[in-house]
Order: C-alpha cells, then sequence, then structure tokens
C-alpha cells in the first residue's frame, strides 16, 4: 500500500541459537506516529536496527519508505533517523559542533543553514556553543533529536528516546514529535515504557519474547488484552501474563 510508510512482513533475526525477533509482521502509516511497546528484551531494539539497515534479517521482508530493507539499506538510512537509547553524540564537542560533524556526514546542502535551523528549531541557540557533555538529560534529548532531524528524514525510528528524563522535558519532547509527524508529515516508530507517551501515539504495537502480540489505536489493544474495561498498563499486563504461558 502506498500510504505505509513501514511495511515488513516475517521479519526474524538471530544472535546464535536464541530467537530474538520472531517473524514480525510491521505496518505504520506515513505521516503517523506508532508506539512500540513490551518488556526489556522483547526485541523492539533490534526491529529497529532492521528497519533503518543497521542490521540484516535472518529471514522476512519488506520495505521502509518503499525501499527494499535488504536490498536498499543504504538508500534508507539517508532518509531515516535513529535515536538511540543512549546519547551518542560527542560530549568533548560544542553542541553546534556535533551538529555541523552530522550535517557533513549527511553531505547536507547549505550546511551551516541547516544547523541554524535545526538549532533554532530545537531551541538550542543560547547554548549552541556549550559542550555536549556537560548538557543534562532533557539538554542531550534535544541534540540527540537535532541530529536526526538535520538531514530532513521522512521517518523518525526513535528508541525509548525519553528514558530518565524528567516529566517537563518529556511533555516537551512529545509536543515536539507531535509537530513533526502531523504538521510536516514525519514518520515517527517510537519505543517507550511509559504509558501517557504510548496515549498520545495514532497506534500501538506490542511486542514480547520477538513476536507482536497486539497492534491498533488504544481501545483496540485493550480489547485484544481482554481488559476492555482496564487500561493500557493493565492490558500490557494481561499480554506479557499470556505470552509467558504460550513462549516462555
Amino acid at each position: 500500500m502506498n500510504d505505509l510508510a513501514i511495511d515488513v512482513r516475517g521479519l526474524t533475526k538471530k544472535f546464535g541459537e536464541r530467537v530474538v525477533v520472531d517473524h514480525v509482521d510491521l505496518q505504520v502509516r506515513a505521516g503517523s506516529i506508532c508506539g512500540f511497546l513490551g518488556p526489556n528484551g522483547s526485541g523492539k531494539t533490534t526491529t529497529i536496527r532492521m528497519l533503518c539497515g543497521l542490521l540484516m534479517p535472518d529471514e522476512g521482508e519488506g520495505t521502509c519508505l518503499g525501499l527494499d530493507i535488504r536490498k536498499d539499506a543504504a538508500q534508507i538510512k539517508r532518509q531515516a533517523g535513529y535515536m538511540t537509547q543512549k546519547f551518542g553524540w560527542y560530549e568533548d564537542l560544542s553542541i553546534r559542533e556535533n551538529l555541523d560533524f552530522i550535517a557533513r556526514l549527511f553531505e547536507v546542502p547549505q550546511r551551516e543553514q541547516a544547523v541554524d535551523n535545526a538549532l533554532k528549531e530545537l531551541g538550542l541557540i543560547e547554548r549552541q556553543k556549550q559542550l555536549a557533555g556537560t548538557l543534562s538529560g532533557g539538554w542531550k534529548q534535544r541534540l540527540a533529536l537535532a541530529g536526526c532531524l538535520i538531514h530532513d528524514p521522512k521517518l523518525l525510528l526513535l528508541d525509548e528516546p525519553t528514558a530518565g528524563v524528567d516529566p517537563k522535558a518529556r511533555r516537551e519532547f512529545w509536543d515536539h514529535i507531535q509537530r513533526l509527524a502531523h504538521d510536516k508529515g514525519i514518520t515517527v516508530l517510537v519505543s517507550t515504557h511509559y504509558m501517557d507517551e504510548a496515549q498520545r501515539c495514532d497506534e500501538l504495537v506490542y511486542i514480547a519474547y520477538g513476536r507482536v502480540l497486539a497492534r491498533g489505536n488504544e481501545q483496540e489493544v485493550l480489547k485484544q488484552a481482554g481488559v476492555e474495561n482496564g487500561n493500557l498498563e493493565d492490558a500490557f499486563i494481561a499480554l506479557i501474563g499470556q505470552a509467558q504461558d504460550n513462549f516462555a
């Protein structure tokens, strides 16, 4: 379907004898925010790395942004922004120097202007000369997102981007993510453990033991978990219990 930014089927990855991602099907509509949820070790990070071309799946096929995840990994990388769980920028460089370095890697045209725009959009202008290593968690998060956006990606893959960040910074981050998706049409796949963040997503996918257990909007996930009168936390407790019975 032309309106799917992500459309993969049977995605599987093994490390030795351990199956980390087990025949996952995942479809995400263009311009939407998809919450990717599940316990630690469920396969979320591995799935995200396969989608952005950092890992080659052992089985499965499909596309990201209309590009084949096997044949076109290099092209996908140039059109996607990937934000990892751990802050990965150079701590001994300033905010501006980090962004300029990323812009050079992506060969961004009019690089200086692109850096200025990124600083402005994420509210980093006044801190642009500050060393990245001296930033608080919330400001590091802003820098990381600015780096993901410097090359104007069509897809953002965010791996627990707000872990360890205070509630105010989390709210501001999500306000920005929603503007990117709903105003600029950027597709967002974001993993999170926070239920208030899950409620801000357009759709949800819950994964455990490498397998997708539920998908859909909030009400659909509640129904699939058998807790129609509960909340998302109740649903995920029910789903993990079902997974333990079936897969553990």
